[in-house]
């Protein structure tokens, strides 16, 4: 078993007659060239908060901008408060009299905040593992999937996709496409049954051996409670193709918009269970804060629901895992 996380090395190819690896970490790249995409893709977001830290004393007003900001960068009330107080109580216990030194101490308690979102998606435990993964239409689901399927396939898994989005002929051809970069198998059926069609792809997953099955659902608007309904039992066939199964229930969510995925996520989670988030595209938005108001809601129900990746653009290697203390100083460099 091995956690999908960057800094991990791949595992060794397997010695003949011993069963194949059952997990991979993403492909390498070089920290700074990913750095350097995550700060630009932050710089709207992280740009209004750094100017509250150009002045040169630390009082009343300089807290009231910084709450402003984060409002503005999605961060959500109860974030903003508590990420707040405890700056604040870092400040006088460490004495800081520099904006520069504040900021690095906003970096620290963000860091912190952000922490329980960090979690390496595990794959392995089970074999296959299959994972269900959901979302509105437009967050990037399919091509998230694409991205963990080259990722995944490239460490050494053997990867089944299964078109669950089975009315958009769109979504099947995107999705065979990139079944066919990675050169790992597909179930799709035109017009099927969107369920019957994980049952399919999960009894051939285990029947073939596979390490991973992926299904790729049609997007859903939390508030169209009949087609959320149809998520829950393309859920209940899964489990019938395979014991536990799902094991793992994604949601793709867009970072452009803020707050709004936030009550996707507690749609989807109170429909579905979520298991893990996707958060894409956060290139060049200003509501990137909204990671901390994914963690704080986390918190405060006592669940969190970790961040397994983010996306900062089109290309493989711009879905990585998600780290707090890389994110924070990205956000606030």
């Amino acid at each position: 078993m091995f956690s999908f996380f960057r800094k991990k090395a791949l595992p060794e190819p397997a010695a003949p007659n011993t069963p194949a690896p059952t997990a991979a970490a993403a492909a390498p790249r070089a920290d700074t060239g990913w750095l350097g995409r995550l700060r630009e893709g932050l710089r709207k977001t992280g740009g209004s908060i750094a100017t509250v830290f150009t002045g040169a004393r630390i009082d009343a007003a300089l807290y009231e901008e910084l709450e402003a900001a984060l409002l503005m960068a999605d961060a959500g009330s109860s974030a903003t408060q508590a990420l707040l107080d405890e700056l604040k109580r870092r400040v006088k216990e460490t004495q800081a009299t520099e904006p520069a030194a504040v900021k690095g101490l906003l970096a620290d308690v963000l860091a912190a905040q952000l922490a329980p979102l960090q979690k390496p998606l595990v794959v392995g435990e089970h074999r296959p593992t299959v994972m269900m993964v959901v979302g509105v239409n437009g967050a990037g689901k399919t091509t998230s999937i694409g991205k963990l399927t080259r990722h995944l396939a490239e460490g050494g898994c053997k990867v089944l996709l299964a078109a669950a989005d089975t009315f958009r002929a769109a979504a099947r051809e995107q999705l065979a496409v990139w079944a066919d970069r990675a050169q790992v198998q597909i179930v799709s059926q035109e017009g099927a049954d969107p369920a019957a069609v994980t049952f399919d792809a999960v009894s051939a997953g285990r029947a073939r051996g596979c390490d991973v099955v992926i299904a790729d659902t049609a997007g859903r608007l939390p508030t169209q409670v009949h087609l959320m309904e149809e998520l829950k039992k393309i859920q209940r066939v899964i489990g019938r193709a395979q014991d536990g199964a799902p094991h793992e229930v994604l949601l793709v969510v867009d970072g452009n918009t803020g707050q709004n995925a936030l009550a996707q996520v507690k749609a989807f989670d109170a429909a579905l269970g979520l298991t893990g988030l996707v958060v894409t595209k956060l290139d060049g938005t200003a509501k990137g804060g909204v990671l901390a108001a994914i963690a704080r809601w986390g918190v405060e129900q006592g669940r969190v629901v970790p961040v397994y990746f983010i996306g900062v653009g089109e290309k493989l290697e711009d879905l990585q895992p998600f780290d707090a203390r890389e994110f924070a100083e990205a956000l606030l460099r």
